[in-house]
Formats: C-alpha cells, structure tokens, sequence
C-alpha cells in the first residue's frame, strides 16, 4: 500500500533535493581519498651529505692560467663551521653547492666529483678559482655527493 499512497507535503520537507546529496557524496569521497593518498605516501626524508673533513688546495686558476696552490687548507667541521685562512663562518649543503658565509659575507662553491670543492671569486688579480681537494679518505667517508 505504500506505493499507492501520493507523496505528502511532510514527506518533501524532510528529503534532501538529489543534487545536493551527490555533491555530498562526490566530496566525501574526495576528503577519503586525500586522506588515504596522503597516510600510504611514504615520507621521503633530506638527504645529508657529510663534506666534513679537510680539503688542500689542488689548483688555482687567475686569469684561466693555472698556478701552482700554496693556500691555506679549506676545513668543514663537524657541527657546520669552516675555516679558511682565517676566515671562520657557518655552511650549508645546498644541492651541488656548500654555501659559506659569516655575518658580513656570503658565498658558494661547487661540489665536484673526486673528493673537490671549487670556489671561484673576484680576487685583486680578477677572477680565481681554486680547486680544493680531500685527499685523504676517512674511514666511512667516501663519498661527496
């Protein structure tokens, strides 16, 4: 009998137009599966690299002539400090470079393949780059990048 009957005024305050209800729908599934995608997604971690240790002059280019090195080692400690002929800061690895800096300075050098680092600045000869090499391996640092 409940077919029979004709739809109340009752009946129609109460129902939820069907529009409304797949829009419900449509975003409850979509909060489900952002939260599921976002809970299975494993969680990559930074990859550290530790260039810690001491680097000897290899090279120096001025004006792209190549001269023999007498500098003062490149030293990374540890807990994030260099030293550099007296120079003494903070640095970061950023990618393919480690950025030196102190409260007045900043600036970068390139991690090269082999155990180097090369750094190139505005010197009273023009441009220079010198090429900073580990020679030694450490135990259990074998690796730059």
């Amino acid at each position: 009998m409940a077919r029979d009957r004709c739809p109340q005024l009752c009946d129609l305050e109460v129902e939820t137009p069907m529009g409304y209800a797949r829009v419900r729908l449509a975003l409850a599934r979509s909060i489900a599966t952002a939260a599921l995608v976002l809970f299975l997604t494993p969680q990559s971690k930074a990859q550290t690299v530790d260039l810690s240790g001491r680097y000897q002059c290899a090279q120096a280019k001025v004006h792209g002539k190549v001269i023999p090195c007498k500098a003062a080692p490149l030293i990374l400690k540890n807990d994030g400090h260099f030293e550099l002929r007296g120079w003494e800061g903070s640095y970061l690895v950023n990618g393919q470079w480690v950025e030196l800096s102190d409260s007045l300075i900043k600036t970068r050098a390139k991690i090269e393949p082999g155990h180097k680092i090369v750094l190139r600045y505005y010197g009273k000869h023009g441009l220079v780059e010198m090429t900073y090499e580990r020679r030694v391996a450490e135990m259990g640092k074998t690796a730059l990048s």
